[in-house]
């Protein structure tokens, strides 16, 4: 009898995800930090949502960016988990070769879209900091909304190609994905046909996508610190750069596994497995995790509101 695996085919009915190969006998243990991750993201962002839509004078431009960051995250750790605990805890690794374009679709236009918004959030801190005067003339609702709108279109639209190419790719030999999730690199490699314009197209959106805005935040944040270290008062300056330090951190958190996982995928060929599928879910899990606490406890009007929430629940 022929194994299922191992027949040839065009589009395959299912995907086989191994979860972490070589740590199967820890998957128990490692979806406990998984899990308190994703609870504590759920948590936290509809914490930060909850907290802006109920305060009216919450209703301004860094907040609404706050509540798209938190939507994003919430959709980004949500593309992946409940199918990487299924892994881990029932052995459920098949997955329908449609919900795997799909998840790679959301992994990959919601992460854009993260992208995307902490280059606005860098923008609007440039605006509030370095020319506060047309800040409130500049990042008007109408504005705000169009840069969101801006940000979904960019990532859907620039996105779109990953499945489609996907799908007309034919592939053989193996259904075996080995990844927690379907990340679109590790999907087209197993396609026996010549995938270049995948490989190209994936390159080209993390150079030119990314790298855009890398270099935008960089620059905002540059012009930012410079404006720092001028202000008058020693206080003041403690104050912004801590605030203006924990965005950092925040960002960072996210960039940095990004580009470690798909720089791996292309040319880490030395880097263990199981550790670069740890980091790849670590930038879709940590990020959602990390951003409701840093901007809550260091943004005081929503740490303020959160406080007296749970003051007039105790009382």
């Amino acid at each position: 009898m022929s194994d299922s695996n191992t027949t040839d085919f065009t589009n395959p009915s299912t995907f086989i995800l191994l979860g972490i190969p070589g740590l199967e006998a820890a998957h128990i243990w490692i979806s406990i930090p998984f899990c308190t991750m994703y609870v504590t993201a759920i948590l936290g962002n509809f914490t930060i949502l909850f907290i802006i839509k109920r305060e009216p004078s919450l209703h301004g431009p860094m907040y609404y960016f706050l509540c798209m960051l938190a939507v994003t995250d919430l959709v980004m750790s949500t593309s992946i988990l409940p199918k990487i605990l299924s892994i881990f805890w029932f052995n459920s690794r098949e997955i329908d070769f449609s919900a795997c374009l799909t998840q790679m679709y959301f992994i990959h236009c919601f992460s854009g879209m993260e992208s995307g918004i902490f280059v606005a959030m860098a923008f609007d801190r440039y605006m509030a900091i370095c020319d506060p005067l047309r800040h409130s003339t500049t990042m008007t609702n109408p504005v705000v909304a169009k840069i969101g709108l801006a940000v979904v279109l960019r990532s859907g639209m620039l996105v779109l190609p990953y499945p489609f190419l996907a799908r007309s790719w034919s592939y053989c030999t193996t259904n075996i994905i080995p990844q927690s999730y379907c990340e679109h690199i590790a999907v087209v490699k197993l396609s026996c046909t010549d995938i270049h314009v995948s490989s190209y197209y994936g390159l080209f959106l993390t150079f030119s996508v990314i790298g855009l805005d890398v270099s935008f935040i960089a620059v905002s944040y540059t012009h930012i610190l410079w404006a720092i270290f001028h202000l008058p008062t020693k206080d003041a300056r403690l104050k912004t750069f801590g605030t203006c330090g924990s965005h950092i951190c925040v960002i960072l958190a996210f960039y940095i596994p990004a580009l470690f996982s798909f720089l791996t995928h292309r040319f880490g060929h030395n880097v263990p497995l199981h550790f670069h599928i740890l980091m790849a879910n670590m930038y879709l899990l940590f990020p959602p995790m990390l951003n409701p606490i840093i901007y809550g406890v260091r943004t005081k009007g929503i740490r303020d509101r959160v406080l007296q929430l749970f003051t007039h629940k105790g009382t």
